[in-house]
Parts: structure tokens; sequence; C-alpha cells
């Protein structure tokens, strides 16, 4: 064992040498990444103006750092249209939505840090109420900074523009227990409750609000005047608040915007800051905790933050302690997006680079670029990685036919009427002929091709595709490295929503056919010889009134429909509730109807023909309510 400690001494002796005895130093290697403030400005610039004319935005605020220095803080665009005002990067706030998120996982695990939190105790230990023991583990932290607790998707009351009226956590939270649907800690769907649920056990066990929290934890040591979680605005900073827009593409023009107040789930999304603010942000963590003079976290409780804690496949992005991971290629990145209606923001940090991006756009176009585009931009500019060519196989198409179907995001809701928001949010995977997977996402349709077990990479970038499968081989779940926050499950057979759109589109096209009929028979009625069959004649007034229910509620459905966001986000159902009761009718009515079938083949009750076509009314339209059933439509599902 003298060979280490012989290759020590000759290291040793190789250092004490002159540099002119050990001859020239080798040139070190060119540094990756930005760090000319002058040719990243250059570079954003460009970028900026691409998105700000092609996606309609009003106003954008950018921030890069690199180790201690700030390579770029900047505005684009305006912060008031009207009045003419541009976007100052030090001192113009933009709503960060989730990105608020990372403070308050800052703020946990300080107190973590400190003692006073356990990751892995059960959360009911530090609240007021109680989150139901659906299951036999409890939910804790940990799950909470995974996004896996288990629970559904309800986001009513998540937004609202009433200031005056701000929901508190303690009132608002156990309120809207959503519930839980999957045992924790297995597969990761977001949630904002939770994290509010976090927040308000950082103001519990802190034993002060979580405003006053963050300010005295955070933002003051950090030295960040023009940042604030508190709802509505400080009068300081009020002035300073960029308007929110929606741009409206018939007028061309960008429509104002209420401020957006997130109520009892403030932890998860209240947050307003400067981009140079989150700039100090940024390099607190990339400093491990400490920046300006001051410390946030101990630094070995900062790399805590930022190591893996879960993932649904270890070739795949997954989460850390809070920050989620954002790439597959280059240099790991970790960060968080963060979305209200009208603004759109992403944070980025290369942890090994030092390095950390923001950007935060106030229109709500701005969401086409927020999520990827702008990273991929700017992680592609200066980590540019290569791409080795895959090509699927004539093997791969036989192969690939099971994992094609439709496949759901396991973030939406089971419970409530709002689980039939999954009928428009399919994802299809297609196999195609030559060995490839098609595979239809919001970012548009990648060509997926296999690179190793049940892994599948685009053909034209980084993006990965994961499948799990069960015992028996059958596939059931399946993982995009874009979305490492939610989960795609596979819905086979009578599941799938292609299945039940027709059943439901057949079940409309009966009934406007049914009031078709009747009005051809109505306004033909002179001339006719006779009375049809008394069961025939109440069969038909029967479905008759079915019809006329269910085109009521289509229409109580397209006016529901003409506003979506402001009703799925808001309180107000009444105007639902009262459209479900058509429904409700209209089933019994079918139950009615069913009955009338049986007594007119007992009966003999008209044509054979007229006794087919009646029943087969009857059948379409009780599986058009089964199929509502299955969506929560059928009754009061809130």
């Amino acid at each position: 064992m003298r060979l280490p400690r012989l290759v020590a001494l000759a290291v040793a002796l190789a250092a004490a040498l002159p540099a002119a005895a050990q001859g020239p130093a080798p040139a070190a290697a060119p540094r990756q990444g930005p760090t000319d403030p002058r040719e990243i400005e250059a570079f954003i610039d460009g970028l900026m103006a691409v998105y700000l004319r092609d996606k309609h935005i009003a106003g954008a605020t950018v921030a890069v750092v690199r180790d201690s220095a700030v390579l770029l803080a900047k505005g684009y665009g305006y912060a008031d249209v009207a009045k003419r005002i541009p976007v100052d990067p030090r001192t113009t706030l933009f709503r960060i939505g989730s990105i608020s998120k990372l403070f308050t996982w800052t703020a946990v695990m300080q107190l973590v840090e400190q003692g006073k939190l356990d990751l892995d105790a059960d959360i009911n230990r530090y609240l007021d109420f109680k989150i139901p023991a659906t299951y036999p583990q409890p939910i804790t932290l940990r799950h909470v900074l995974t996004h896996t607790p288990g629970l559904e998707e309800d986001s009513r009351g998540l937004f609202s523009d009433d200031t005056a009226h701000v929901d508190t956590m303690k009132d608002w939270l156990p309120a809207h227990i959503p519930a839980r649907v999957r045992p924790p800690g297995v597969h990761a769907s977001y949630s904002n409750w939770a994290t509010a649920v976090a927040g308000y056990i950082v103001e519990r066990v802190s034993g002060m609000s979580y405003d006053t929290y963050i300010d005295r934890h955070i933002l003051e040591p950090l030295g960040m005047r023009y940042a604030t979680s508190r709802q509505p605005l400080p009068a300081p900073l009020a002035p300073h608040m960029a308007q929110g827009y929606q741009f409206d593409a018939a007028r061309g023009v960008f429509a104002p915007k209420p401020f957006e107040v997130v109520g009892g789930a403030a932890p998860a999304g209240s947050f307003s800051v400067s981009a140079a603010d989150m700039a100090a942000f940024m390099q607190a963590h990339l400093f491990k905790g400490a920046w300006n003079g001051n410390r946030i976290l101990a630094d070995t409780t900062a790399v805590r933050m930022q190591t893996r804690l879960h993932g649904h496949d270890p070739r795949l992005p997954g989460f850390a302690h809070g920050f989620y991971e954002q790439t597959t290629a280059g240099p790991r990145a970790i960060g968080h997006g963060g979305d209200t209606q009208w603004f759109h923001s992403d944070l980025v940090l290369l942890p090994s680079e030092g390095v950390g991006l923001f950007i935060s756009f106030n229109t709500n176009t701005g969401s086409e670029v927020s999520f990827k585009p702008f990273a991929d931009d700017v992680l592609g500019h200066y980590y540019p990685q290569p791409l080795p060519p895959v090509t699927p196989t004539a093997a791969d198409a036989k192969a690939n036919a099971r994992f094609a179907g439709e496949y759901l995001f396991n973030r939406r809701n089971f419970t409530t009427f709002q689980k039939a928001l999954g009928l428009s949010g399919a994802l299809k995977v297609a196999a195609d002929t030559s060995g490839a997977l098609l595979v239809a996402t919001p970012f548009g349709t990648l060509r997926m091709v296999r690179v190793d077990s049940l892994l599948f990479r685009d053909e034209r970038g980084h993006e990965l595709l994961a499948f799990q499968q069960d015992a028996d081989g059958t596939v059931t779940h399946a993982f995009l490295s874009m979305a490492p926050m939610m989960v795609m499950e596979k819905q086979p057979g009578l599941r799938a929503p292609s299945v039940h759109l027709a059943i439901l589109g057949l079940g409309l096209l009966t009934a406007a056919g049914t009031l078709a009929a009747g009005a051809v028979r109505f306004f033909g009625r002179h001339g006719r010889v006779g009375e049809p069959h008394p069961l025939v004649h109440q069969g038909r007034w029967i479905m008759a009134g079915v019809a006329l229910l269910l085109m009521a509620f289509v229409a109580a459905v397209a006016g529901i429909a003409s506003d979506p966001v402001k009703f799925i986000l808001g309180n107000d159902v009444g105007v639902l509730k009262a459209a479900l009761t058509l429904p409700v009718l209209a089933a019994l009515l079918t139950a009615a109807g069913a009955v009338v079938a049986v007594r007119q083949w007992r009966a003999g009750a008209g044509s054979v023909a007229v006794r087919v076509r009646h029943t087969l009314a009857v059948t379409v339209l009780a599986l058009f309510f089964w199929s509502m059933a299955t969506w929560n439509l059928l009754g009061w599902r809130f």
C-alpha cells in the first residue's frame, strides 16, 4: 500500500519546483456559459424582440446571474401600455406565480434546520384541522416538497380580483381540502393546496404571520426591497406593480386586467417581485444559502434543497427539495415555473455553473414562451449539446403497439364535476409504421424513438418519455421529462375519453333527431290517418321531454364555458347546480321511456320499426347518462 504515498510525494515535489522547471502551464479550457455582460445582453435583446413581437407580449423583465455578478437585469416593453411606462428591472414588480413556492420551501427548510419541523412527520401534527386518513400512510412535508401527497386537483377559489376580501389560510385551507386519491409518495401530482399548507405550517410553528416571517427571514436579509408576498400590495410598492394584460387578438390591443389575489393559497403563488431582487434570491441559493453578507440557510441545508429527492424514473428529471429538475442534457438545471392568469415566469439555476436565469411576462400570451422556450433558447446557446442520431426500426414498430393509447395527466379532479375537464385533456400516443411513437402533448407533437428499455427520446431534441408497466407487463403510466410534476395515466377501453366523447356525441345527436322527428310529425299531422297507439304516443312525448332537457343543458353549459377560467377558478357554482338538475330529470324520464319500451314490445304497440327506434333511442340515452355519471356530471358532485 505504499504506491499512494509515493504518488502523493511526487505531486508535492512537483508543486514545490519553480514554474520554469515544470514547463509552461497548460492553457485553461474556455469556460462555458454566459460570461460577457455585453454578449448576454445582445443575445437576450434578440430573443425578447422576437418574443414580444410574435407572441404579442406587453412587457417582460429578465435577470441573469453568474457567481457574484449580475450579468443582466433588464426590462423590455411596458409595465403600463396606456401610460407608456417602461419596465424597470430594479423596481417594477411582476407576479411570479408558483415561483413563490421556492420562498415557502426556503422557509420550511429554515425551520427544519432549527429542529422545529420534521420532514417525515405527519403534517397533521402541525395543523389545527385534520387531513382525512384515507390511506394508512400519513402525508409528510417530504411528500409535499415533491408534490407526492396523493391529492386530486381542485382549483376553485385559487384566484380572485377582490383585494378587499382576501381569504385567510386558517379559513380557506380546511374548507378546500382536496380528496386523497392515491397513496402518498408514489406519483407526483402538482398541488397548490399542499404547498399552501406548508406555508400555513410555517406560520403556526414560527408564531408569526407567513408574510412577516418571509419579510424577516428571507427578504430583509437579502436586501430584497422590491419584493413582497403581501396582498394587496403594501402602499410603498403598489405604484411599482406592472399591469397584467390579456391580448385581444380580434382588436389587436392589450386589455388591462385587475390585480390577481391568491387568497387562502397565498404561499403557493402570492409573490410580486422585481428582476433585480430575484437575482439576489438566485445568488443566495447558488452561494449555498449566503448572500449580501447574510445567511438565510446553512450551507448543508442549501445543498440539501438542491439534492434530488424523488423521481419516477432515474433517467428523467425529478424533484429536489422544492426545486424540480429541468434538463435531460448538459449541466443539471433546477428551478421552478410560475403562472397566474396574466403573468408567466420561470426561474432556472445551474448549481455547478453558478448560473441563474429569471424571466417574467405580464401578458397571458407569455405562457407560450415562459415554461420551456426561454430556458431552452438560453441553455442551448451557452451549453449546446450534441444530439446523437436515433433511428426507429421495423422491430420497434411492432413492439410499440402496447404503448399506444390515450393518457390523462394525473393532475386532475376525480371526485367532483371538474373531472369532466379530462374529456378534453387526453394525450394520444400512436405507434408509427416506421417504428416511432407519435405523442401529442400541449407543447406540440413529439416523434419519440426507443433508446433504452421503456425509454424513448424525441427524434429532434433531448426530451425523454419513459413508460411504467405492471407485473403482467401491461403499460400503465408514462412520464414526460418536461413535466416531472405530473404523470400520464393510460386510459384503456371504456376509460378512454374518446369512447365517452363518442357516446356523449351520439346521445346529443339522438336528442336532436328526436326533436327533429317530433317537429316533422307535428307539422305533418294534417292529413295523417288515425292516431298512434297510446304507448307509442306516450313514448314519443317522454323522449321529446328528454331531448328538450338535454338541449337546455347544452345551452347552459355553453354559457358557462364562455368564461371558463373565471368559472373554474371561482367559487360561484350556482348556475351549474341549476343546470345539473336538467340531466337528472332527463335521466328519470329516460328510465320511464325504458319502461314504456318494455310495454310496447309486450303489447305489440305500433310497428316493429317504431318499437326498434324507441328502444334504440332509450339505449343510446342510457349510455349517455352512464357516461355523464362516469365524469361526475349526473347529480351534484361539488
